[in-house]
């Protein structure tokens, strides 16, 4: 049976987010969920000191480097699959990063809507 192909914000299908640093719930470089991913890592955010320290002091630290876990830890500049409400929080506390729209997973149009996220898209 072919494998489903996964869809972007815009319908169509979805764009690697970021090969380095290596993101993605899956680890392949998209923003592609499942049942599993409890976070469900959907929006390709290109991240900012804002943010980092945002999420620092929401107890997700994206900064120090892990690396017995394979992440490098993260820099303004970086793009990364964020979870889809970690991002809706930032957008609330007015330092939502940018996204790459066409490699934000389809599913976080449950979330926020198209017209938000394209507000905060780059081209």
């Amino acid at each position: 049976m072919p494998q489903e192909v996964a869809l972007n914000a815009l319908g169509e299908p979805l764009v690697p987010c970021s090969f380095d640093p290596l993101t993605g719930f899956f680890r392949d470089g998209c923003c592609k969920t499942q049942d599993d991913d409890f976070g469900r890592h959907l929006v390709c955010a290109i991240m900012t000191e804002d943010f980092l320290q945002f999420s620092l002091n929401k107890g997700n630290d994206l900064i120090t480097p892990r690396l017995e876990f394979g992440f490098p830890g993260l820099v303004p500049g970086d793009q990364w699959c964020l979870c889809i409400t970690r991002w809706a929080e930032a957008l609330e506390a007015n330092c939502a990063p940018h996204i790459k729209l066409e490699s934000t997973h389809i599913l976080a149009l449950k979330t926020v809507s198209l017209q938000t996220l394209e507000r905060y898209a780059i081209t």
